[in-house]
């Protein structure tokens, strides 16, 4: 299996660059940088979901063959579902499995959404400490945000300003979806709303914490992971939904 790991806004490899040790040996796991970080951070961020989707394509074109599976946390969310989309439509083969994490499903007409990539510099800063997983560095070092922050904005623009067709067509993939019981940002009831996304949901997966609940210790978050596509890749192309687990 080749695992991608697809980053949130504002974030790189480096908080998941201990994620590949956590796998089966016989697994390979990828974590690309977006634009505008890594070995990318001269180029210029992408600021819409389908580009940065096609940005990968290209990018990891030689890699999507075989038996692969998408793994993407808030940001990296809709580009791991848009990338999937992407493929489908292209008549490619598609990942074995999709994993989404982090990332409230698509709420068209809902009003009075905050759009965080617009706000002054010290109030973005405030929510962005509060959501936990920036470096405080980044954060206080006043020459290492003006590098970021660019970088930063743009994918929160990209983010919330996404706005796809809903309730879409279901993928013909079996989804999974996870989260923080305490996330403020994408409640569980809202993840939940990522069962119409696919033909083969299998099911909404919880944790203590909040945005980034795996912050702190990834491992079970791993281990489910690696259940999930497992789980998908025995399924086959079998029917039928799947369960809400709590």
């Amino acid at each position: 299996m080749r695992l991608f790991v697809f980053h949130h806004a504002g974030g790189s490899h480096l908080m998941y660059r201990n994620w590949p040790a956590l796998f089966p040996a016989d697994w390979q796991v990828r974590i690309p940088d977006a634009p505008g970080r890594g070995v990318l951070t001269l180029v210029e961020p992408i600021e819409d979901a389908t580009a940065l989707a096609r940005h990968f394509l290209q990018e990891l074109d030689g890699e999507l063959t075989g038996r692969f599976a998408f793994f993407g946390h808030s940001m990296g969310c809709t580009t791991a579902y848009e990338l999937t989309r992407l493929l489908l439509a292209e008549g490619r083969t598609p990942p074995v499995w999709l994993g989404l994490s982090g990332r409230a499903a698509p709420h068209p007409g809902r009003t009075g959404r905050p759009f965080w990539h617009l706000l002054p510099d010290a109030e973005l800063r405030r929510r962005i400490a509060e959501l936990g997983g920036t470096p405080s560095a980044v954060l206080d070092e006043p020459e290492l945000w003006e590098f970021l922050a660019a970088a930063i904005r743009s994918d929160l623009k990209m983010s919330e300003t996404w706005d796809p067709v809903w309730p879409p067509a279901p993928l013909a993939v079996p989804l999974s979806v996870f989260g923080g019981r305490g996330d403020g940002v994408s409640p569980p009831w809202r993840l939940a709303a990522w069962s119409e996304a696919s033909e083969h949901f299998l099911g909404l997966h919880l944790f203590d914490g909040g945005h980034f609940y795996f912050l702190d210790d990834p491992a079970p978050l791993a281990a489910l992971i690696t259940r999930e596509a497992v789980r998908a890749v025995h399924r086959g192309s079998a029917s039928g939904a799947g369960t809400l687990t709590q």
